[in-house]
């Protein structure tokens, strides 16, 4: 099995990144309930549990396309990047209380999606040359 390259592997690292983050606040929501709930954390402990436990799911799941190199894995990575984006900043907006940082918030969000995207040809070569290295006999 070839090793995926430095592109694919900062991409593998970035999805681990967000899901491990994702995971923390699930069980952090969980843990913590009694106390997010006296202190009135918005959005409430449920909603920040589910939402990390969707992204856990989806980031679990992204990983495992990629090392499996899926054909399919550039458009879930596409999908899962604006979904997060969406979801950040809803709950950004909607929930929590203005931030000063705003500014470095949407130049880290922007860089991030601009690394996908640059990064998205190095996936889809792999899945492509996977394809090529086992056709599949029909």
């Amino acid at each position: 099995m070839n090793k995926p390259t430095l592109r694919v592997t900062l991409l593998l690292l970035l999805v681990l990144s967000l899901t491990m983050w994702n995971g923390l606040r699930l069980w952090t929501s969980l843990a913590w309930q009694p106390a997010l709930n006296e202190f009135s954390a918005r959005p409430s402990p449920i909603v920040t549990a589910f939402s990390g436990a969707v992204w856990v799911i989806t980031g679990a799941f992204l990983l495992w396309s990629i090392l499996q190199k899926k054909s399919w894995a550039v458009k879930l990575l596409l999908g899962a990047a604006a979904g997060y984006t969406v979801w950040y900043w809803t709950e950004r907006l909607v929930w929590q209380n203005p931030h000063p940082n705003w500014l470095f918030a949407v130049i880290v969000n922007l860089a991030v999606l601009v690394f996908i995207l640059f990064n998205i040809k190095s996936l889809s070569r792999e899945a492509y040359e996977r394809k090529i290295e086992n056709p599949k006999i029909d």
